[in-house]
């Protein structure tokens, strides 16, 4: 046998990992010491694995406190870099998971994203959340009922968030030529469960390229597009909360999705309008709510995390 034999001593210090977790104290919540015993075994395995430098390490750091930098009441940068890693539309699947007994299941959820706003203006059905309507645009008429998703039972008072991007791309705090809450609206359902509103129909754009997240996707050779969306919240006490995102059908980018946040049955088809000077196109998209005490589909009882998540996109 020659050379000297191979040493079976680890590498690195096999104690330090166990040490760092042991040095939570007695007051932590079980829940903090379960999540927080994972990241760290996982963050240090993963250093380990990969032998990562301090260069590396340092770059890390560098990446997020630009982001938070970035990050305002109009922006989310330290978001929007987790949703092109696949975290936020990871997060979505694990928290609400699809009831795999049953079809008739709520409405699927999607990431709320980087620019959402809390101060919707609520708007009449029937009226238009597009004041800066551009040449290029398609005036969509939307329309629909929100309902038990068990019972069919129209549901009376539900609060329905929309926010959407104009044809340049850019939400109306984005773009300084697009008044304040442009193409953004809170709409109540009726008696009958039923909403309705003017809007343009979606269309592709990319994700800021100008922060951490556009140089991750460049360092990754990966495009920055999303497919053509509409933001969607909806709200009624008893029943689960439910954030998501409707897709064009026809749209480019429903397979490659920068953020991976498509999902089959959010996706829908515009189809003309009659009778109508207002609205080129027509959506009819129902919504399906589950009631709070129901395991399943809309994910936990006390709703979704909008409070403190910054804003969607």
């Amino acid at each position: 046998m020659n050379g000297a034999p191979k040493s079976s001593a680890p590498r690195f210090d096999p104690t330090f990992t166990r040490r760092v977790i042991e040095a939570m104290g007695p007051k932590t919540s079980p829940r903090m010491r379960e999540v927080m015993t994972s990241l760290i075994t996982h963050l240090h395995d993963f250093a380990r694995e990969v032998e990562l430098t301090v260069d590396e390490w340092s770059a890390g750091v560098d990446l997020i406190n630009w982001a938070g930098k970035m990050s305002d009441d109009k922006r989310n940068e330290g978001q929007l870099v987790c949703d092109v890693v696949g975290l936020e539309s990871l997060v979505d699947e694990i928290t609400y998971k699809k009831a795999s007994e049953a079809m008739d299941v709520a409405t699927q959820s999607a990431i709320l994203g980087p620019f959402y706003r809390t101060d919707h203006p609520i708007r009449k059905n029937g009226t238009t959340i597009s004041f800066n309507t551009p040449e290029d645009a398609e005036v969509v008429f939307m329309y629909g009922q929100v309902m038990d998703a068990f019972t069919k039972k129209p549901l009376a008072n539900a609060a329905i968030d929309v926010w959407e991007a104009s044809t340049n791309g850019l939400y109306e705090q984005q773009d300084p030529d697009q008044i304040d809450c442009n193409l953004r609206g809170r709409f109540i359902t009726d008696e009958n469960g039923e909403y309705s509103f003017y809007c343009i129909r979606p269309t592709p754009y990319p994700v800021p390229f100008d922060g951490p997240a556009g140089k991750l996707l460049q360092l990754l050779d990966r495009h920055p597009y999303r497919p053509a969306h509409i933001h969607l919240i909806v709200l009624i006490e008893g029943y689960k909360p439910i954030t998501t995102q409707i897709f064009d059908k026809q749209s480019k980018y429903l397979e490659n999705d920068s953020v991976f946040a498509v999902k089959d049955s959010l996706v829908v088809e515009f189809v003309p309008r009659k009778n109508d000077d207002q609205a080129k196109y027509e959506l009819r998209y129902d919504i399906m709510m589950a009631p709070i005490n129901h395991t399943g589909e809309s994910g936990p009882d006390n709703g979704l995390v909008t409070t403190g998540s910054g804003r969607g996109f």
